[in-house]
């Protein structure tokens, strides 16, 4: 009973971390875009909002810590140990590097197109989780991976016809290329999380993933921050607010949502790879750019062609073939568990 208590659980953490994922995957990328197009042009800025709001972290740490005492007087307050605290920092380092490269790229292209550059992460990761936490792969998992890229081909068959008004040719491809770059570097960040969790050396608890994620949120906002002020971004601020389109107001209400939203992104991603893995992760990650993309639309009256239905059609279509995969796999472990079992009784 104890232990379909505690797949229970997971179950249920899983989705959670699902639907923290699908609300930053989905709405990062979007107020950030709102950010740029209304008057908005820091990007060191953008790229610090990312995880600049890693303090909300302490929120649910503090819950967890107060729960701890009230069970055991001598409590430690944090579980992160020396190695894994270097090795969330090293990795935050990277974020950092990471979230510049993104902000950059959604500074000068339409939601649709960064969306579409974003997705090859999908093929990125894969190739990073086989090489680093060797990965296994299944005929449904390769077939996921397959329909998912062939779905951003088909995105990309009229990409480069959304250049913005007065934007030039070489501010469109440092862009364009910018943002496969944070693809490339995500593709490699997820798969470092999951070594470390593997590498750790010490009980990994879901307290224990908050705190890594309080680490690399820290470190990447230490990088930002260092670029923000290089880069004059902290005098530049109240200008520009009294600037915004939408008025100042509106402004910081952006800035904050903003780094909110990020927060639900990064969480949400860090605990899919703790309950499961970093391919599926990535792969959550890749499904919801076409829900993404039709928000773009909607609220920015981006373009709307065939291609965009024909890529949601073969993202739901990889997805599903992905999860039909885990529950044959696992219904496979299943028995095999319960026949070694048998013969051992």
């Amino acid at each position: 009973m104890e232990s379909e208590s505690t797949a229970a659980m997971k179950k249920i953490f899983l989705i959670t971390n699902c639907i923290l994922l699908a609300v930053g995957n989905c709405g990062g990328p979007l107020i950030m875009r709102l950010y740029f197009i209304r008057g908005g042009n820091r990007i060191w800025f953008s790229s610090w909002l990312e995880t600049g709001g890693w303090p909300i972290i302490l929120i649910p740490l503090l819950a967890s810590y107060t729960s701890r005492r009230r069970r055991h007087a001598g409590a430690e307050l944090f579980h992160i140990k020396p190695r894994v605290f270097a090795a969330a920092a090293a990795i935050g380092v990277l974020t950092g590097l990471d979230d510049y490269l993104y902000a950059y790229g959604v500074s000068k292209l339409p939601v649709s197109t960064t969306s579409l550059l974003v997705a090859t992460q999908l093929g990125f990761t894969a190739a990073f989780a086989f090489l680093i936490v060797k990965q296994r792969f299944t005929a449904y998992s390769v077939n996921a991976v397959v329909l998912l890229t062939v779905g951003s081909v088909v995105l990309g068959l009229h990409a480069g016809g959304d250049r913005a008004e007065g934007e030039s040719d070489r501010e469109y491809w440092v862009g364009f290329f910018m943002t496969l770059s944070a693809a490339a570097l995500y593709g490699l960040i997820l798969p470092l999380v999951e070594l470390t969790y593997k590498s750790a050396k010490q009980a990994i608890t879901y307290t224990l993933v908050m705190e890594m994620q309080l680490v690399m949120c820290f470190f990447a906002t230490v990088f930002c921050t260092a670029g923000m002020l290089i880069n004059n971004d902290f005098q530049a601020i109240s200008r520009e607010a009294r600037e915004y389109q939408l008025g100042q107001t509106k402004y910081y209400l952006v800035v904050v949502w903003s780094a909110i939203i990020w927060q639900c992104f990064f969480l949400g991603a860090i605990g899919v790879i703790f309950y499961s893995s970093s391919l599926l992760s990535a792969i959550i990650i890749h499904v919801l750019f076409p829900i993404t993309q039709t928000l773009a639309i909607i609220f920015y009256h981006e373009s709307f062609y065939a291609e965009k239905g024909v890529a949601f059609f073969l993202a739901l279509w990889g997805f599903t073939s992905y999860f039909l995969g885990e529950i044959r796999y696992s219904h496979i472990n299943t028995n095999t568990a319960d026949q070694t079992h048998h013969l051992e009784t």
